[in-house]
């Protein structure tokens, strides 16, 4: 293993998607499913507070991938009717509640917990006023010990409706 990465390793109940490259060695925790992997002064021991994770390694489970999700009522029209949302709250805060609620319930729906959450893809819209509100309530739901590994892309629009402000899709790893 290169020297300049240092593994977190963590039993957390879940994750495990293959597409990180890094693999991990000598955890001890037969039932863990995956390694934070922490690139030098970056490991919360430093005393870093990323809002992600560098990267993780996985080693078992179910790979789940979910759509992306915008907050918009499930089911609702398509093509797309406006008039369907009129009555929603498009704050950053309340988009990003109604979010993580759907990831929330579509990830127990396959078995599994939000921290079984491993990747994530954020698209914002107007990062600068909407993008720490976000990530407060993401952070909120993964809780104090779990960071996914995380990008975010600035966007113009949310497909389903102009008002809404972020659209997040989803990996996650469903132990076996």
């Amino acid at each position: 293993m290169h020297s300049s990465i240092t593994l977190c390793c963590r039993r957390v109940r879940a994750p495990a998607l293959a597409v990180l490259a890094v693999m991990s060695a000598g955890c001890e925790s037969a039932d863990r499913h995956f390694d934070y992997i922490h690139l030098p002064g970056t490991e919360p021991s430093a005393g870093a507070n990323m809002p992600f994770t560098s990267a993780i390694s996985v080693s078992s489970g179910k790979i789940l991938f979910l759509s992306g999700t915008s907050g918009a009522p499930v089911p609702h029209s398509h093509p797309h009717d406006p008039t369907e949302f009129d009555d929603l709250d498009f704050s950053a805060e309340a988009a990003a509640v109604r979010v993580m609620e759907r990831i929330k319930r579509t990830v127990e729906a396959a078995g599994g917990e939000i921290t079984d959450v491993i990747q994530v893809t954020n698209f914002v819209k107007d990062v600068p006023t909407n993008g720490d509100t976000i990530r407060e309530v993401m952070n909120s739901y993964w809780g104090p010990n779990h960071r996914p590994a995380s990008t975010t892309i600035e966007i113009v629009r949310v497909a389903a409706d102009p008002r809404f402000v972020l659209e997040v899709e989803a990996v996650a790893v469903i132990p076996d």
